[in-house]
Protein backbone atom coordinates (compact mmCIF):
# COMPACT_ATOMS: atom_id res chain seq x y z
CA UNK A 1 0.00 0.00 0.00
CA UNK A 2 2.85 2.69 0.67
CA UNK A 3 4.20 1.73 -2.69
CA UNK A 4 1.31 2.29 -4.44
CA UNK A 5 0.63 5.18 -2.21
CA UNK A 6 4.22 6.63 -2.99
CA UNK A 7 4.00 6.01 -6.92
CA UNK A 8 0.85 8.19 -6.85
CA UNK A 9 2.69 11.03 -5.46
CA UNK A 10 5.18 10.63 -7.90
CA UNK A 11 3.21 11.10 -10.67
CA UNK A 12 1.10 13.76 -9.08
CA UNK A 13 4.33 15.70 -8.47
CA UNK A 14 5.49 14.44 -12.25
CA UNK A 15 2.02 16.04 -14.06
CA UNK A 16 2.35 19.45 -11.49
CA UNK A 17 6.00 19.94 -12.46
CA UNK A 18 4.88 18.70 -16.43
CA UNK A 19 2.61 21.88 -16.17
CA UNK A 20 4.64 24.45 -15.75
CA UNK A 21 7.61 23.82 -18.62
CA UNK A 22 5.64 25.43 -20.84
CA UNK A 23 6.63 28.57 -20.58
CA UNK A 24 7.44 31.01 -23.83
CA UNK A 25 8.74 34.86 -23.71
CA UNK A 26 6.69 37.75 -25.30
CA UNK A 27 6.96 37.83 -28.77
CA UNK A 28 6.02 40.54 -31.44
CA UNK A 29 3.98 38.70 -34.45
CA UNK A 30 2.40 39.74 -37.30
CA UNK A 31 -1.13 38.85 -37.98
CA UNK A 32 -4.81 39.99 -38.16
CA UNK A 33 -6.30 39.42 -34.54
CA UNK A 34 -10.17 40.25 -35.60
CA UNK A 35 -12.23 42.06 -32.95
CA UNK A 36 -14.73 39.86 -31.41
CA UNK A 37 -18.15 39.93 -29.10
CA UNK A 38 -18.46 37.63 -27.38
CA UNK A 39 -20.79 36.36 -24.18
CA UNK A 40 -19.71 36.81 -20.74
CA UNK A 41 -19.86 34.13 -18.37
CA UNK A 42 -21.05 35.92 -15.60
CA UNK A 43 -24.37 36.97 -17.82
CA UNK A 44 -25.11 40.07 -18.85
CA UNK A 45 -24.42 41.97 -22.03
CA UNK A 46 -21.69 40.72 -24.67
CA UNK A 47 -18.45 41.90 -24.33
CA UNK A 48 -16.95 43.90 -27.09
CA UNK A 49 -13.19 43.48 -27.26
CA UNK A 50 -12.72 46.73 -29.62
CA UNK A 51 -14.40 48.73 -26.94
CA UNK A 52 -13.11 47.41 -23.73
CA UNK A 53 -9.92 48.16 -24.92
CA UNK A 54 -10.55 51.60 -25.57
CA UNK A 55 -8.74 53.83 -23.36
CA UNK A 56 -6.83 51.17 -21.63
CA UNK A 57 -2.52 51.57 -22.24
CA UNK A 58 -2.53 47.48 -22.29
CA UNK A 59 -4.85 44.90 -22.56
CA UNK A 60 -3.90 41.25 -21.86
CA UNK A 61 -6.30 38.43 -23.60
CA UNK A 62 -5.66 35.25 -22.34
CA UNK A 63 -7.09 32.12 -23.61
CA UNK A 64 -7.43 29.14 -21.38
CA UNK A 65 -8.98 25.56 -21.06
CA UNK A 66 -10.72 25.61 -17.68
CA UNK A 67 -9.54 21.78 -17.31
CA UNK A 68 -5.97 22.55 -18.23
CA UNK A 69 -3.43 22.47 -15.35
CA UNK A 70 -1.05 24.82 -17.13
CA UNK A 71 -3.87 27.63 -16.98
CA UNK A 72 -3.87 27.04 -13.40
CA UNK A 73 -0.60 27.14 -13.25
CA UNK A 74 -0.69 30.84 -15.01
CA UNK A 75 -4.08 31.92 -13.76
CA UNK A 76 -2.91 33.67 -10.07
CA UNK A 77 0.20 35.35 -11.53
CA UNK A 78 -2.85 36.77 -14.43
CA UNK A 79 -4.53 37.70 -11.31
CA UNK A 80 -1.80 39.34 -9.81
CA UNK A 81 -0.77 41.50 -12.29
CA UNK A 82 -4.48 42.62 -13.14
CA UNK A 83 -4.84 43.62 -9.63
CA UNK A 84 -1.47 45.07 -9.28
CA UNK A 85 -2.03 47.36 -12.12
CA UNK A 86 -5.39 47.96 -13.22
CA UNK A 87 -5.43 51.26 -11.36
CA UNK A 88 -2.60 52.48 -13.88
CA UNK A 89 -4.37 51.36 -17.13
CA UNK A 90 -4.03 47.64 -17.36
CA UNK A 91 -6.57 45.24 -18.05
CA UNK A 92 -6.85 41.13 -18.46
CA UNK A 93 -9.99 39.20 -20.33
CA UNK A 94 -10.00 35.66 -20.37
CA UNK A 95 -11.46 33.59 -23.29
CA UNK A 96 -12.67 30.13 -22.21
CA UNK A 97 -12.19 27.38 -24.59
CA UNK A 98 -13.17 23.57 -25.11
CA UNK A 99 -15.27 23.44 -22.60
CA UNK A 100 -19.01 24.33 -21.06
CA UNK A 101 -19.87 28.11 -20.39
CA UNK A 102 -20.44 26.39 -16.88
CA UNK A 103 -17.38 25.18 -16.32
CA UNK A 104 -15.54 28.25 -17.21
CA UNK A 105 -17.88 30.27 -14.97
CA UNK A 106 -16.93 27.63 -12.31
CA UNK A 107 -12.85 27.21 -12.95
CA UNK A 108 -13.30 31.28 -12.80
CA UNK A 109 -14.71 31.07 -9.17
CA UNK A 110 -12.29 28.20 -7.73
CA UNK A 111 -9.34 29.93 -8.98
CA UNK A 112 -10.67 33.39 -7.78
CA UNK A 113 -10.56 35.03 -11.43
CA UNK A 114 -12.00 38.88 -10.93
CA UNK A 115 -11.27 40.15 -14.27
CA UNK A 116 -13.81 39.28 -16.81
CA UNK A 117 -14.35 36.14 -18.58
CA UNK A 118 -16.08 35.17 -21.60
CA UNK A 119 -16.17 31.95 -23.69
CA UNK A 120 -15.74 31.34 -27.61
CA UNK A 121 -16.11 27.23 -27.41
CA UNK A 122 -17.76 24.74 -25.68
CA UNK A 123 -16.25 21.80 -26.31
CA UNK A 124 -13.11 20.11 -27.47
CA UNK A 125 -14.72 19.23 -30.82
CA UNK A 126 -14.23 22.70 -31.56
CA UNK A 127 -10.31 22.69 -31.31
CA UNK A 128 -9.89 23.64 -34.95
CA UNK A 129 -12.46 25.65 -35.54
CA UNK A 130 -12.03 28.54 -33.18
CA UNK A 131 -10.10 31.85 -34.45
CA UNK A 132 -7.81 30.95 -31.20
CA UNK A 133 -6.37 27.80 -32.71
CA UNK A 134 -5.95 29.78 -35.99
CA UNK A 135 -3.66 32.49 -34.32
CA UNK A 136 -2.05 29.99 -32.71
CA UNK A 137 -1.26 27.95 -36.31
CA UNK A 138 0.17 32.13 -37.55
CA UNK A 139 1.89 32.78 -34.37
CA UNK A 140 4.19 29.54 -34.86
CA UNK A 141 2.54 27.76 -31.55
CA UNK A 142 3.04 24.15 -31.83
CA UNK A 143 0.98 22.65 -29.03
CA UNK A 144 -2.16 20.61 -29.11
CA UNK A 145 -4.54 22.65 -27.46
CA UNK A 146 -2.83 26.20 -26.78
CA UNK A 147 -3.53 26.58 -23.23
CA UNK A 148 -2.55 29.36 -21.70
CA UNK A 149 -1.78 31.99 -24.72
CA UNK A 150 -1.63 35.11 -24.09
CA UNK A 151 -2.22 37.98 -27.03
CA UNK A 152 -1.44 41.76 -25.45
CA UNK A 153 -3.48 45.04 -27.64
CA UNK A 154 -1.52 48.20 -27.13
CA UNK A 155 -3.34 51.43 -28.14
CA UNK A 156 -1.23 52.08 -31.03
CA UNK A 157 -1.43 48.67 -32.78
CA UNK A 158 -5.71 48.85 -32.42
CA UNK A 159 -7.51 49.83 -35.48
CA UNK A 160 -10.31 52.34 -34.97
CA UNK A 161 -12.83 50.28 -37.60
CA UNK A 162 -13.18 47.27 -39.22
CA UNK A 163 -13.07 43.58 -38.42
CA UNK A 164 -9.28 43.65 -38.00
CA UNK A 165 -8.34 44.40 -34.60
CA UNK A 166 -4.50 44.56 -34.81
CA UNK A 167 -2.22 43.68 -37.38
CA UNK A 168 0.40 43.17 -34.96
CA UNK A 169 0.84 42.38 -31.31
CA UNK A 170 3.27 40.60 -29.03
CA UNK A 171 1.87 36.87 -28.06
CA UNK A 172 2.92 34.54 -25.65
CA UNK A 173 2.83 30.79 -27.18
CA UNK A 174 2.26 29.75 -23.51
CA UNK A 175 2.60 30.41 -19.77
CA UNK A 176 3.57 33.60 -19.06
CA UNK A 177 7.51 33.94 -17.94
CA UNK A 178 6.65 36.44 -14.66
CA UNK A 179 9.52 38.41 -14.45
CA UNK A 180 9.80 39.03 -17.98
CA UNK A 181 5.85 39.86 -17.73
CA UNK A 182 6.19 41.65 -14.85
CA UNK A 183 9.13 43.89 -16.72
CA UNK A 184 7.14 44.29 -19.98
CA UNK A 185 3.91 45.52 -17.94
CA UNK A 186 5.46 48.15 -16.52
CA UNK A 187 7.45 49.32 -19.30
CA UNK A 188 4.16 49.71 -21.47
CA UNK A 189 2.13 51.30 -18.40
CA UNK A 190 5.36 53.92 -18.26
CA UNK A 191 6.21 52.91 -14.96
CA UNK A 192 10.03 52.39 -13.29
CA UNK A 193 11.36 49.54 -13.14
CA UNK A 194 10.47 47.56 -10.25
CA UNK A 195 13.68 46.71 -7.92
CA UNK A 196 13.15 43.32 -6.08
CA UNK A 197 14.46 42.40 -2.53
CA UNK A 198 16.86 40.66 -4.50
CA UNK A 199 18.18 43.06 -6.55
CA UNK A 200 18.14 45.56 -3.71
CA UNK A 201 20.00 43.36 -1.96
CA UNK A 202 22.88 43.13 -4.48
CA UNK A 203 23.11 46.73 -4.76
CA UNK A 204 23.14 47.11 -1.33
CA UNK A 205 26.24 44.47 -1.26
CA UNK A 206 28.03 46.24 -4.20
CA UNK A 207 27.89 49.74 -1.96
CA UNK A 208 29.45 48.04 0.99
CA UNK A 209 32.00 46.51 -1.14
CA UNK A 210 32.98 49.67 -3.64
CA UNK A 211 36.48 50.61 -2.28
CA UNK A 212 35.61 54.26 -3.02
CA UNK A 213 33.00 54.23 -0.51
CA UNK A 214 35.30 52.61 2.48
CA UNK A 215 36.29 55.07 5.14
CA UNK A 216 39.55 54.14 7.45
CA UNK A 217 38.35 54.61 10.17
CA UNK A 218 40.99 55.51 13.42
CA UNK A 219 40.64 53.03 16.34
CA UNK A 220 40.71 54.36 19.85
CA UNK A 221 42.21 52.68 22.66
CA UNK A 222 39.68 51.48 25.29
CA UNK A 223 39.14 53.34 28.64
CA UNK A 224 40.27 51.38 31.27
Amino acid sequence: MKAIFAFVIILVGFAFASAQNEQAPIVEKQFDYRNWKYDNVRGGDEIDLRKFAKDKKLVMVVYFAPWCPNWRHEAPFAEKLYEKYKADGFDVIGVGEYDTATAVKTNQDELKITFPVVYESQSRDDREKTLHFGYRKLTGDTRKWGSPWNVFLLPGNIEKKGDVLAKTAPVVNGELIEADAEKFVREKLGLPAEVTKAADAAKKEIEVCDPAANKTTTLKKPNR
